[in-house]
C-alpha cells in the first residue's frame, strides 16, 4: 500500500458503494486515496479505529433555507452549517429564498456569497430562483455556478419571491432547457388550494392543502418537461396520490426526479395535536398511509432522494402561543436531525445503512452533479461521518445548533448518533472550513 497518508479511519461497518463491510479509508490532501482491508498496514499521521461505529459518507442536503442575508434572525450560515455538521451533513445547497435579496440574479448571488464568507462549517452551494420577469437572468446565473432554479406554483410565503403561473413556469423551463439546466419545483396547484384557515385544528389546515393540489401541479410539470425535454425535479413530495403519475412519467422517459423529507417519513396527521404549529409545513404532513407509500416509493427507487427542507423561523412566527395554523409560518426545522430521523424509520422497516447513504448522500450528489461527493470511494472528497446506529437519544431543542429552538421532533426518541464529522479529511471543529461549490460546467 502506498503512503504515508494524512488520516486513516477504520470501521467494521464502512458504508461503501458495494455494501457495508469492514474497511480502512486512507486520506491524502483532503481526498480518499485508498480503501483497503480493515487491518491494512497504512502509514498515516492519524490512524483511528472506530471499531463497530459505522463510517458513512458525508450527507448531501440539497434543500436548505439558510435565510441569510435579510432574515438572519431565522437562521444563518454559521448556525445552519454548524447544525449540518452535527447531523452528518457535509454539503448543503442553499435555497434562493427566504434571504433578502432572493437569489434571482447575479448581483443577488454575489451578495449571498459575501454574506456566507468565512462562516461555513461545511461546503455550500446555491440554487437560483425563477420568478416572474427574471427570464433574462437565468442563463447568467447558470454561468455563475448555481445548481439549478427553484420556482413555486403556489404562494411562496414571502412577497419578494412570487410564484409562477403554469404558463410562466413553461417559459422558464423552456429557457432553462436550452442551456441544460435543472428546474426544481414546489409543486402545489394554487387553484386547488383553499384559504389558510384561522384554526387551531390541524385537520382544517390539512384540508386546505389537499393531495390533488400536488398531483395536478406535478401533472403540469410533467407535461412541460415532456414538451421541452427538460430536466425537472419535484420538491418535498408528501402525497401518495401523485406517485402513479410520477412512475408513469419516468417509465415514459420524462427526465424527472423527486424528493421527500424526514418529516413526511416520520410523522402522520393523526399524531399532530391541535395547535401544534411546529408541525406546519407546505405541503402538509399527511396520513400514515401516505407516509408508508413514500417509504415504499423510496424502496422502489421512484423517489430519488431524502433531504431536509430545513425552513426555520423565529418562535413568534410559528404562533405557538395561539396555535393558529392559518397564521403560523410553514416550515420544519430539522437540519441537524434528518439522519437520525430517517435512520429511525428505516431500521424499523428493515432498511439498512446503505439505503440511507444512497438516499441522503449518493443520490443527492448525483442530482446536482457533485461527482466528488456522497460516496466513500477513491478520488472522492474525504467527507466522512462516524455514526453509531444503535445509540438512542431524546431530542432536546436546547441542544441543537439551529438558531431557534423550535422543532416538531422535540421530546421524540431517535436512533443514531453522529460521533464525528470530517470535511475533506479534517474533523469539523469550531473553525469554519467550508468552501463554496459550483455546478460542473463552471468548475
Amino acid at each position: 500500500m502506498s503512503g504515508p497518508f494524512d488520516l486513516v479511519l477504520r470501521s467494521t461497518r464502512a458504508v461503501l458503494p458495494d455494501g457495508v463491510r469492514p474497511a480502512a479509508v486512507a486520506v491524502r490532501r483532503g481526498r480518499i486515496a485508498e480503501v483497503g482491508d480493515h487491518r491494512a498496514a497504512f502509514g498515516a499521521r492519524v490512524d483511528l479505529d472506530l471499531a463497530d461505529t459505522a463510517l458513512l459518507p458525508g450527507l448531501v442536503d440539497t434543500h436548505v433555507h439558510v435565510n441569510e442575508p435579510g432574515r438572519t434572525r431565522w437562521e444563518g450560515f454559521a448556525s445552519a452549517t454548524r447544525a449540518a455538521a452535527a447531523g452528518g451533513v457535509t454539503t448543503l445547497i442553499d435555497m434562493p429564498l427566504n434571504s433578502i435579496p432572493p437569489t434571482v440574479d447575479v448581483p443577488a448571488l454575489a451578495v449571498k456569497r459575501k454574506a456566507a464568507e468565512g462562516k461555513c462549517f461545511v461546503d455550500v452551494g446555491f440554487w437560483g430562483g425563477a420568478i416572474p420577469g427574471n427570464g433574462a437572468a437565468l442563463r447568467p446565473l447558470h454561468r455563475s455556478g448555481v445548481f439549478g432554479f427553484k420556482c413555486f406554483l403556489a404562494d411562496s410565503g414571502v412577497e419578494e419571491f412570487p410564484e409562477l403561473s403554469v404558463a410562466e413556469m413553461r417559459l422558464a423551463m423552456r429557457e432553462i432547457a436550452r442551456f441544460g439546466g435543472l428546474l426544481i419545483v414546489h409543486a402545489e396547484n394554487a387553484e386547488a388550494l383553499g384559504a389558510a384557515p384561522s384554526s387551531v385544528r390541524y385537520r382544517d389546515f390539512l384540508a386546505s392543502r389537499p393531495a390533488v393540489a400536488e398531483d395536478s401541479a406535478i401533472a403540469d410539470v410533467i407535461d412541460a418537461a415532456r414538451a421541452y425535454r427538460a430536466r425537472v425535479h419535484i420538491l418535498h413530495l408528501a402525497a401518495a396520490e401523485a406517485l402513479p403519475r410520477l412512475a408513469a412519467a419516468k417509465a415514459d422517459g420524462v427526465r424527472i426526479s423527486a424528493e421527500t423529507c424526514p418529516h413526511y417519513l416520520t410523522f402522520s396527521a393523526d399524531e399532530i395535536r391541535d395547535g401544534a404549529t411546529q408541525f406546519k409545513c407546505c405541503p402538509p404532513i399527511r396520513d400514515a398511509a401516505d407516509r408508508e407509500a413514500l417509504w415504499a416509493a423510496l424502496a422502489d427507487g421512484l423517489i430519488d432522494v431524502v433531504v431536509s427542507d430545513h425552513s426555520p423561523s423565529t418562535p413568534d412566527l410559528k404562533r405557538l402561543d395561539s396555535g393558529d395554523f392559518g397564521a403560523a409560518w410553514g416550515g420544519i426545522s430539522s437540519l441537524q436531525l434528518g439522519l437520525a430521523a430517517v435512520w429511525t424509520g428505516a431500521r424499523a422497516r428493515g432498511f439498512g445503512l446503505a439505503d440511507v447513504a444512497r438516499w441522503m448522500a449518493a443520490r443527492p450528489a448525483e442530482l446536482v452533479g457533485l461527482a466528488g461527493k456522497g460516496r466513500i470511494a477513491v478520488g472522492y472528497d474525504a467527507d466522512l461521518v462516524a455514526f453509531d446506529p444503535e445509540a438512542a437519544f431524546t431530542v432536546d431543542p436546547a441542544n441543537l445548533h439551529h438558531k431557534n429552538p423550535v422543532t416538531p421532533y422535540a421530546g421524540r426518541e431517535l436512533h443514531g448518533v453522529v460521533r464525528a464529522t470530517y470535511l475533506r479529511g479534517e474533523p469539523v471543529t469550531d473553525v469554519p472550513r467550508g468552501g463554496f461549490l459550483t455546478h460542473p460546467e463552471v468548475r
